[in-house]
């Protein structure tokens, strides 16, 4: 697996962030395109692509990389430790960032939230850092259908009391499962302040996001298979087939899709999607017998190849700059305080576009300012690693 960068997940990681800072970025959060806000509850949209899409990437990075560092040396029980460790302190640092950019604005420890997006990044990393380092592929299989039964089980037979005190087993309502009551144990008053009673990155639902991250190590081991580029290419498409097919018999069957729950059947059916999208990037870029279209599409896709190589950055500081656009205020004429981002906002505001248009407009325009950041950074070779 050491060699050649492979360019098309760089170009898939591309396309998830710039994802996410589409979605995370409108205008007018009041006024949005349906697919460009996660789903109510059950049920899924373009949004409830992105972090799946993350997660599942992380694992197939994380395969590449420790194969790289298994093949300088090779069969050490010490480096395995070595490597864990490594991950570990990584995922540290990108738990510290999240707990940082939570901090701001209001930099009060009595409400920091402490779950995030960064923070169950960090705690996937950690957790999956020993299963992958001396589980082997079939082993891992089987820790991905362990992890899911039992986290099945646990949210469909044990019962919890709900926020009103009502004892109730299997309700996958807001705030009456399982992980929402592990939640109020441990992390009250540092939840998400929309919610309450329950955080979208709470403890418990980490279980089936940590699957969705092996599930992208699984993709690792394949890509590292000594087959042709085509078979890897259909039969990455035949298993995401597979897990769409299973992740919509789990929905109407046990647990309904729910990025909030991160269900079962949501690891699944999105574990599918993400098998399918970056099939058709790796395809593309890197698999095709075509010389010409390898190149080709290259060029095509190479904003999102730049806007991947420096993701992590991209996702922190992009979360940065949109906090400081809400917390900067100025008067106004009516000595009214305005935000930074209110006023950058007026002129599309007052365009004749449809509300969800301008919304629309102003997110592209946030996410050119970050592809202009990351292509500067690109130009200058500088990638920036945690």
């Amino acid at each position: 697996m050491s060699g050649a960068r492979l360019v098309s997940l760089d170009a898939f990681r591309g396309f998830t962030i710039a994802g996410m800072v589409l979605v995370n970025n409108p205008g007018d959060w009041g006024n949005l395109y349906p697919q460009l806000a996660h789903a109510e509850w059950n049920g899924w949209t373009f949004t409830d692509w992105i972090f799946p899409f993350f997660l599942f990437i992380c694992g197939v990075s994380m395969t590449f990389s420790l194969s790289n560092r298994r093949a300088a040396n090779p069969g050490a029980v010490e480096d395995k430790l070595a490597m864990m460790f490594s991950l570990w302190k990584r995922a540290g640092i990108i738990f510290l960032i999240g707990l940082v950019l939570n901090f701001i604005p209001n930099f009060n420890l009595d409400t920091l939230r402490i779950p995030g997006v960064l923070q169950r990044i960090a705690l996937c990393t950690a957790l999956a850092a020993p299963i992958v380092l001396w589980f082997n592929w079939r082993q891992q299989c089987v820790w991905i259908v362990a992890l899911l039964a039992f986290y099945t089980a646990a949210m469909l037979l044990v019962p919890v009391p709900d926020v009103n005190g009502v004892v109730v087993a299997g309700a996958l309502e807001p705030g009456r499962d399982l992980g929402a009551y592990i939640d109020r144990i441990f992390l009250t008053g540092h939840m998400w302040v929309k919610s309450k009673t329950w955080d979208p990155e709470g403890l418990f639902s980490t279980i089936p996001a940590l699957t969705s991250m092996l599930f992208g190590v699984l993709l690792g081991h394949w890509l590292a298979a000594d087959t042709s580029r085509a078979e890897k290419t259909v039969w990455m498409m035949i298993a995401g087939l597979l897990c769409l097919l299973i992740g919509a018999i789990i929905d109407v069957t046990l647990m309904p899709i729910n990025k909030s729950l991160w269900s079962t059947s949501y690891a699944v059916f999105m574990t599918g999607w993400g098998l399918l999208v970056f099939a058709c990037f790796y395809w593309l870029i890197d698999g095709s017998d075509s010389t010409r279209l390898r190149e080709r599409s290259q060029k095509w896709f190479l904003p999102l190849t730049i806007y991947g190589m420096n993701a992590l950055f991209i996702f922190a500081f992009s979360g940065l700059v949109a906090k400081m656009l809400g917390f900067i205020k100025f008067a106004g004429d009516d000595d009214k305080l305005l935000s930074l981002k209110a006023i950058l906002y007026a002129p599309i505001k007052a365009s004749s576009l449809a509300p969800v248009n301008q919304s629309l407009l102003f997110a592209l325009l946030f996410n050119l300012m970050m592809f202009m950041i990351g292509w500067f950074m690109w130009k200058r070779k500088w990638f920036i690693k945690v």
